[in-house]
């Protein structure tokens, strides 16, 4: 069984004047998580017929390897740091295609998506050179 935080505007990576990289998390949908463990242990236990099952546990903040949600993406400036192409507003050359414009990753892993949305940008670049090539 795999869970995940939905996610949440105040959960951020921010940098403070001196350097100091800063990560603000708050876990959310724990109570969906607490219900999703509680019925998979329930199963489990039919299933088997034992008493004693082990149905997990809840990384903490050092489990975060896939890392998504840091720039999101939309069509306000306002409420997103990327345009829909992955372009950061207001920014004519700078793109961003890791992880961090996913909002979340579906509690697996997300590499084939970062690479599929990757190519993408990619023939937008490609398109966008070609026209101001013509």
């Amino acid at each position: 069984m795999t869970s995940e935080d939905t996610p949440l505007s105040d959960n951020r990576v921010t940098l403070d004047r001196d350097g100091t990289v800063r990560l603000h998390y708050r876990p959310t949908n724990l109570s969906a998580f607490d219900e999703l463990r509680s019925a998979l242990s329930a199963t489990l236990h039919a299933a088997l017929g034992s008493e004693t099952v082990f149905t997990g546990y809840r990384l903490d903040i050092s489990g975060t390897s896939h890392q998504c949600g840091t720039l999101r993406f939309g069509s306000e400036p306002r409420t997103s740091a990327l345009d829909l192409n992955c372009r950061a507003h207001g920014v004519d050359n700078l793109y961003v295609v890791d992880g961090s414009f996913l909002p979340s990753s579906g509690a697996v892993n997300p590499s084939l998506t970062i690479m599929a949305n990757a190519l993408r940008v990619g023939d937008h670049l490609i398109s966008r050179l070609h026209a101001h090539a013509a």
